[in-house]
């Protein structure tokens, strides 16, 4: 297990926004930038496999809860923060959260395909 970081974001663990789940293992809020649900490892660091799936278990069902059952898709890609895991729970639709001031905006990936 690896220490804190004193200067991740994500080990610091400030209630910024909206929480919706914690326990020993990870925590579930709003993320900053997008606004939609994002599960975060207490740990800093990248967990293993069965350990990843039970935590995105746990993102599924909040990001069910807000945007339906089919109603979105995991983004497992750590964008700004590589070295410390995390996740976000997407719109089906779109990248960032209608609550986020980006909505609307062209994502990355949009123009791909």
């Amino acid at each position: 297990m690896q220490q804190p970081e004193q200067r991740c974001l994500l080990c610091s663990a400030e209630r910024l926004t909206a929480w919706h789940f914690e326990d020993d293992e990870c925590w579930v809020a709003d993320c900053m930038v997008c606004r939609t649900p994002m599960i975060v490892w207490r740990t800093h660091g990248l967990p293993e496999p069965g350990l990843e799936r039970a935590l995105l278990d746990i993102l599924g069902g909040i990001a069910a809860g807000r945007y339906g059952d089919d109603g979105y898709w995991i983004d497992p890609e750590r964008r700004r923060i590589p070295d410390h895991w995390h996740a976000h729970a997407r719109p089906a639709d779109g990248f960032f959260d209608p609550q986020s001031e980006l909505f609307g905006v062209d994502w990355p990936g949009e123009d791909e395909g």
